[in-house]
């Protein structure tokens, strides 16, 4: 498909394993991968004094481009790049924008280390792209592993919009690419991208495309995560609350209806049976044969007790339920503040209680 020239961005720290499975996942459907390595100052404490990876991911992309990269398609971008000279990034929206401002493909294919695709579903990905090119976003539904990858995540952050997984997009002269959380990219108008042609993660589900995201398999990533997590200002949980979830969820399975990080919803693990990308596999593989030194899996003695419990299946069972119903009630809420803004009380309103109407 010569019309569709895709920028691979990635943003990644502490990558290990997982970046070198992936690389290698992407590189046939690249036209270029844009790697920004570093912390940002909220992760000072998962990074060296540099502001690198403590894990040797930045040694390793110097090794990977030197050694496995013929085509000269992969481009490192660190925070000195940047004008920084401390070698940190100020927050992760910075470093997106880093590899977008780069981008020289016409579609930004935004992709966390940890994140994989079945490499069929890339190559529907791009013949949709070819087809249509009035697409100017695609979402994806995704299934979360946590604990190890024969486990999910559900609950009411993954039913409802708020887990649009917004990954590629159209790119061209004057595109910027806005904001992290969520991802949001605008044209040359400033138009953001998916009000003017979004294929949303419904679409995509129901051509059975899906993200396949290793979020929370290795110890490793929930030290990383928490300690994260416990520096920034944004995280629905309180810094002390996130340690406790580090110590009561994922190490001792205490709350087994609170195992996502955002536990002010419902959320639970169910079994998965499906297949899994080849490198993924491969990666799997790789850290059981002791091939990657101090990385581990996740014990799941405890997560396989509990979801054999007869209790635990009748709990999830009416969390589900309750979960449905509460996903329902917020699309309603979503629908109905969408219609209001568009009426002049809206506006009305929004003045007297001293707000911005927009």
């Amino acid at each position: 498909m010569p019309g569709v020239r895709v920028t691979f961005g990635m943003i990644v720290l502490n990558g290990l394993p997982f970046i070198k499975y992936n690389l290698e996942a992407l590189y046939p459907f690249a036209h270029e991968i844009i790697v920004v390595e570093g912390a940002c100052r909220a992760a000072a404490a998962n990074a060296r004094p540099s502001g690198h990876s403590l894990d040797g991911t930045w040694e390793f992309l110097q090794a990977f481009v030197a050694a496995h990269d013929p085509e000269h398609k992969v481009k490192l971008v660190t925070a000195e790049d940047e004008g920084q000279p401390d070698g940190f990034w100020l927050e992760k929206e910075e470093m997106s924008q880093a590899y977008a401002r780069r981008a020289t493909g016409n579609y930004l294919w935004q992709v966390d280390s940890d994140e994989f695709y079945m490499p069929g579903d890339m190559s529907r990905v791009k013949e949709l792209l070819d087809a249509r090119p009035g697409i100017k976003t695609v979402s994806f539904a995704f299934f979360n592993f946590w604990g190890g990858p024969a486990y999910v995540l559900d609950g009411f952050s993954f039913r409802t919009f708020d887990h649009m997984v917004h990954r590629v997009f159209a790119w061209g002269p004057g595109y910027r690419y806005v904001t992290h959380r969520p991802p949001t990219v605008v044209n040359e108008k400033g138009q953001d991208l998916k009000q003017v042609g979004w294929l949303s993660k419904r679409a995509t589900a129901r051509m059975n495309i899906r993200m396949y995201h290793y979020d929370m398999i290795l110890p490793k990533q929930a030290a990383c995560k928490s300690a994260y997590y416990s520096n920034v200002d944004w995280h629905m949980l309180e810094n002390g609350k996130v340690a406790d979830w580090k110590h009561r969820v994922f190490d001792c399975l205490e709350r087994p209806f609170h195992i996502y990080t955002v536990y002010t919803h419902l959320s639970w693990l169910n079994r998965y049976r499906g297949a899994h990308p080849p490198p993924v596999e491969w990666m799997l593989r790789d850290i059981q044969a002791g091939l990657w030194p101090g990385m581990e899996l996740r014990r799941t003695d405890d997560i396989e007790r509990m979801l054999r419990s007869a209790r635990f299946r009748l709990l999830r069972s009416l969390a589900s339920v309750s979960t449905t119903i509460e996903a329902y009630l917020y699309y309603g809420r979503s629908i109905l503040r969408r219609f209001l803004m568009r009426t002049p009380a809206w506006v009305t309103v929004q003045r007297l209680r001293g707000r911005n109407p927009a």
